[in-house]
C-alpha cells in the first residue's frame, strides 16, 4: 500500500487476563501482511490500565500509533486514541465488552469479579480446572498459558478490569481518528449489540462480524478483518479524491 497513509506503529492490547502472546496472534499475521511493525504488549497484572497507556505512549515517540485491542484493550485503545489524538493514526477496537461506567450489568465486569473472588478462594489450579471444564479448546489452552503467566498478581488484574469504567458515549463520539469494530455475532460476553453502539457513537466506525469458531480457529481474523476495514476505507476514498 505505498500511496497510502501508515502507522509508525500497530500496537496489540490483549484482553482482561489474556497476554502479548494472544494479541500477537490476534493483529501480528495481518500486520506482517501489510508489511506494519507490530508490537504486542504484555499487560503488567500489577497495574493493567497504567501498563498499557505506557506501551502506547512510549510508542507514539515514533510517531502514529494504530492502537489495536481486544476486550479492554480495545477500551484502552480508544480512551488512549482520544486524548492522544494527535499521536494517534487508528483504532481497532475487536470485542468491545460495555459503554460506560456503570459496569453493574456488564457481563465481562462480573465474570472478571467473579473469577478473582473464586482465585483467592480456591487458588489458581481449582480454577482452571473449572474453566478447562467450561470453555472451548482454544480459550483454555490461551487462557490457562496466560493465567499461570499472571499469577499470583492475576486476582487483583481481574479485579482491576471489572472495576473498569468502559468508554461513555461522549469519549466514543469524541474519537477523532478512523476506528474498526470487530464484533462476535454469538459471544455473550462481548455482546454484538455493544459493537453496534460503538459503531454508531465513533464518527469515522465501521462495524465487522465474526462467529467464535472463526475466532477459536484462528485468531488473526481479528487483525486481518480491522485492516482491511481501515486500509480499504482509505483505499476508497483515494480513489474519490
Amino acid at each position: 500500500m505505498p500511496d497510502l497513509p501508515r502507522p509508525a506503529l500497530v500496537v496489540g492490547l490483549p484482553g482482561t487476563g489474556s497476554d502479548a502472546d494472544f494479541a500477537r496472534r490476534a493483529f501480528g499475521p495481518a500486520c506482517a501482511a501489510w508489511d506494519l511493525p507490530f508490537l504486542a504488549v504484555q499487560p503488567d497484572p500489577r497495574d493493567v490500565v497504567a501498563s498499557c497507556r505506557a506501551a502506547l505512549d512510549t510508542a507514539a515517540r515514533s510517531g502514529p500509533v494504530l492502537a489495536a485491542g481486544i476486550s479492554l484493550g480495545a477500551a484502552i485503545a480508544v480512551e488512549w486514541a482520544c486524548t492522544r489524538a494527535e499521536s494517534a493514526f487508528g483504532v481497532i477496537a475487536a470485542l468491545p465488552a460495555w459503554t460506560g461506567a456503570d459496569t453493574s450489568g456488564c457481563p465481562a465486569a462480573l465474570s472478571a469479579a467473579g473469577t478473582a473472588a473464586q482465585m483467592r478462594a480456591d487458588g489458581l489450579d481449582a480454577v482452571l480446572d473449572r474453566m478447562r471444564a467450561g470453555s472451548p479448546d482454544w480459550l483454555a489452552t490461551a487462557l490457562t498459558q496466560s493465567w499461570r503467566a499472571q499469577w499470583p498478581h492475576l486476582p487483583h488484574a481481574l479485579e482491576e478490569a471489572a472495576a473498569y469504567a468502559w468508554p461513555t458515549p461522549e469519549t466514543l463520539a469524541a474519537l477523532s481518528v478512523p476506528a474498526a469494530i470487530v464484533a462476535a455475532v454469538d459471544d455473550p460476553v462481548h455482546p454484538v449489540a455493544v459493537a453496534q453502539d460503538w459503531a454508531e457513537l465513533i464518527p469515522r466506525a465501521e462495524l465487522r462480524h465474526i462467529t467464535l469458531d472463526e475466532l477459536g480457529a484462528d485468531p488473526a481474523v481479528l487483525g486481518t478483518r480491522g485492516l482491511a476495514c481501515l486500509f480499504g476505507r482509505q483505499a476508497a476514498a483515494g480513489r474519490t479524491q
